[in-house]
């Protein structure tokens, strides 16, 4: 059996485009390219059926290195907590204080971006601090 190569993350949600553009603010990432023969996303989902469009959407990492993510819309909303979540890593390496205020100015700037912060996990003598978030459409995730 092969290995796996590569990984995408998938997240159900109501407004496809405007979450992959929140977590390209977030990650850094792009869009990827228009499938071949489109001059932009705009007039490929244009090009598929009215129940189509805009029921997807993806951001990639413009080094290849971090996974795929990929935005699909669901009819239902968010009810209960993630099973998966992201970590954003910005803390990597950073402890007490130092680490504590690089998680709250990425905080702060993705407050402006639209997300909500929820709350802060103190270090415990295992784990280092983390922040508890949530996304524009209320998927936690953590800055790490």
């Amino acid at each position: 059996m092969a290995p796996v190569r590569q990984v995408q993350v998938t997240f159900d949600c109501a407004e496809p485009e405007r979450l992959a553009r929140f977590w390209c603010e977030v990650l850094g990432y792009v869009l990827p390219p228009p499938p071949k023969g489109f001059a932009g996303w705009d007039e490929f989902h244009r090009s598929l059926p009215p129940e189509r469009q805009g029921a997807g959407f993806a951001c990639v990492d413009p080094s290849g290195v971090g996974p795929r993510l990929y935005f699909q819309r669901v009819p239902e909303g968010k009810v209960v907590k993630n099973r998966v979540h992201l970590d954003v890593r910005v803390g990597t390496g950073l402890v007490g204080e130092e680490r504590l205020a690089a998680l709250e100015g990425e905080c702060a700037r993705l407050i402006a971006l639209g997300a909500q912060r929820v709350r802060l996990l103190r270090a415990d003598g295992f784990n280092e601090s983390c922040l508890v978030m949530r996304d524009i459409e209320g998927n936690e995730f953590c800055l790490d």
